[in-house]
């Protein structure tokens, strides 16, 4: 890294001495060969231009070389990162630990849900062991900052998946569960349509897709609202429930959620309407695609166990079955190309063992054994007539 430094301010201040030589070899040249003062003052002012050009071409050149600089910075915390993965033996994975379903705390103290369970599928398939991971709690306002520094491996944060978050943030894995954002008030209210809360005031979290999409909705339907913000969304689930605004607002299945956890939740209703769509997926950072599509497999792994009736109480039987496609998604026949990404040629029979398939992890966190998410929909596989799909491993 000092060495991409020190050459760049070399060669900067080597294209700065010549401009300022020519620049000074000007002033000269026109002072002596102009006969007329009004041509001299002229000459004067010309190299004057060339010079004070030098200067901001100096500073631009500054500018571009930190930039380079900054961008070398994370490539170089990025680059193999499976290898240094590997050699610390553990998986570094942003998650959260307030929405139950997704990220949330047993009565252990341990991590569980929806979004950990893909993180504990990356950790077996590429240190042999689900529980191998080194979780950072991080508030969704900070989500960006998290990917954009390289400190994370991975994020499983519900985390929509758009075009600024794709540039800015980092690299989307294929779409692990389809959302969409509603909003929640309290029965006794009499509300029973988002187009009902013209003038409501409504808690929602910032640095969130939905404080967008909020004020969207109700741009597009000429009503007016009164926005309470919060940084996080424990507290502005507090706010609701205290009374401080008429209705929340955030994914759907963020909603369902909540309501397994407040004390009386036959006394609200979460409202029929969908007001955007919300695409959660993993997301690494920015810098190494080798490490991108280790975790792309894996999620692609999960998906089509699941398609080819691989679960964690059959993987050995199935491994050793007729079934070509489920022999070479668990390694014991053909390839997909497990060995180029550095992964062993059966990783995706520890994954199915420890952690299950896509519809095991679902039913387990968000369905019947979770908080009660029906399946049926896009979060079905394409093979039911959901949207639940991913590139062939073959």
């Amino acid at each position: 890294m000092d060495r991409v430094a020190t050459s760049l301010s070399k060669t900067q201040s080597h294209t700065m001495k010549n401009i300022l030589a020519t620049a000074v070899t000007l002033i000269f040249i026109l002072t002596a060969c102009t006969s007329n003062s009004g041509a001299n003052e002229i000459a004067v002012e010309r190299a004057q231009a060339t010079a004070e050009a030098a200067v901001i071409d100096r500073n631009d050149a500054i500018a571009e070389r930190d930039d380079a600089v900054a961008r070398a910075e994370i490539v170089e915390r990025s680059a193999d990162r499976l290898a240094a993965i590997q050699d610390r033996g553990d998986v570094t994975c942003a998650t959260g630990n307030d929405t139950p379903g997704f990220h949330y705390l047993d009565a252990a103290g341990q991590s569980v849900g929806f979004d950990v369970d893909l993180c504990r599928a990356v950790a077996a398939a590429v240190l042999g062991d689900a529980d191998a991971i080194d979780y950072r709690f991080t508030d969704l306002a900070e989500r960006g900052p998290a990917l954009q520094s390289g400190e994370i491996d991975l994020m499983n944060l519900t985390t929509t998946w758009t075009s600024n978050r794709d540039v800015n943030w980092g690299n989307f894995a294929p779409v692990m569960f389809y959302d969409g954002q509603g909003f929640m008030t309290r029965k006794d209210s009499g509300v029973t349509s988002a187009l009902e809360l013209g003038g409501a005031a409504i808690c929602v979290t910032s640095g969130t897709t939905t404080e967008l999409n909020l004020a969207d909705y109700f741009r597009q339907n000429n009503l007016d609202f009164t926005p309470t913000v919060f940084e996080q969304s424990d507290v502005a689930v507090d706010a609701y429930q205290a009374g401080q605004c008429d209705a929340f607002t955030t994914d759907r299945s963020g909603l369902a959620s909540l309501l397994t956890e407040f004390p009386n939740p036959d006394e609200h209703l979460i409202l029929p309407e969908i007001v955007s769509e919300e695409p959660l997926t993993p997301v690494i950072p920015h810098g190494d695609e080798a490490w991108f599509d280790v975790v792309k497999v894996v999620m692609a792994g999960l998906i089509y166990a699941e398609a080819y009736g691989i679960d964690s109480t059959n993987v050995d039987g199935m491994a050793a079955s007729d079934n070509v496609k489920a022999k070479r998604l668990l390694g014991s026949e053909g390839d997909f190309g497990q060995e180029a990404l550095g992964l062993r040629k059966t990783f995706m029979q520890d994954v199915i063992k420890q952690v299950g398939n896509y519809g095991e992890i679902y039913e387990r966190n968000l369905g019947a054994q979770g908080i009660g998410l029906p399946r049926d929909g896009r979060n079905d596989l394409w093979i039911n007539g959901g949207q639940i799909y991913a590139a062939p491993l073959r």
